[in-house]
């Protein structure tokens, strides 16, 4: 602990030097150990942006709505493409899908802004709605992109394909997100795919392998996909 609060002094020391701080800062950390190192810290290395990013998350937290309030004002008083963003992308963190995708549709209409990211999350929003029809038509702009390849996106395709009953093509779509330690939860999906699908050996072969991978991962990463790994042993036990 001692050797600790020496290394804090010494920063603070060379930070207050770096930064050409008052002279009396360096009686502070020198003469009141501890104390003055951690008013230094508060006081001078403690950034207000930081301080402020974290009063807003907080606020965000505890009033989840008060920054879509903000946004819709802000809005109204200048209507630009990245307001608009911004309330949408607010209203869908919010699971507010409905006026997301309100607000996405309308920067659509502006030819000058590439499209990419508001249909991305269009396909998102009507996923999370079940409208799959929706998200078959908003890829069909975006399919032939590099982003779109490996993405969310296609995933969610896939699954719409599966749920429209296009089985041969979800296929090609959900494979396309199968890579080895990695997109475990899209994986799994892919699984219960084939399963559904009477292909119970592909299904279980696809299980094998996330599990036996699963038993590589580092301790963050187990508990990182902690739930996924879980329901993949079960329904190996199941088979």
């Amino acid at each position: 602990m001692y050797y600790l609060l020496i290394i804090v002094q010494v920063y603070c020391l060379y930070h207050a030097y770096k930064n050409s701080k008052p002279y009396y800062w360096y009686f502070l950390i020198f003469f009141v150990p501890a104390i003055g190192p951690l008013i230094y810290i508060v006081t001078q290395m403690f950034n207000k942006n930081d301080a402020e990013k974290i009063q807003e998350e907080i606020t965000l937290v505890l009033n989840p709505t008060k920054r879509i309030k903000d946004l819709e004002k802000k809005l109204q008083f200048i209507d630009t493409y990245t307001n608009r963003i911004e309330l949408a992308d607010a209203y869908f963190q919010n699971k507010d899908f409905t006026n997301a995708i309100l607000n996405y549709n309308i920067t659509l209409e502006d030819a000058v802004q590439d499209d990419l990211y508001a249909r991305q999350n269009l396909i998102l929003c009507y996923f999370q709605m079940k409208d799959y029809t929706a998200v078959i038509e908003q890829v069909e702009f975006i399919k032939a992109k590099s982003e779109f390849k490996g993405s969310k996106q296609q995933f969610c395709y896939g699954l719409a394909l599966s749920e429209l009953g296009k089985t041969a093509e979800a296929e090609v779509q959900l494979k396309a997100i199968d890579r080895p330690y990695s997109n475990y939860a899209e994986r799994l999906e892919l699984a219960k795919f084939y399963l559904d699908n009477n292909r119970t050996v592909e299904g279980k072969a696809l299980l094998d392998e996330i599990s036996i991978e699963s038993q590589r991962l580092t301790k963050p990463n187990k508990k990182l996909y902690r739930t996924t790994i879980v329901e993949v042993q079960h329904l190996l036990a199941t088979l």
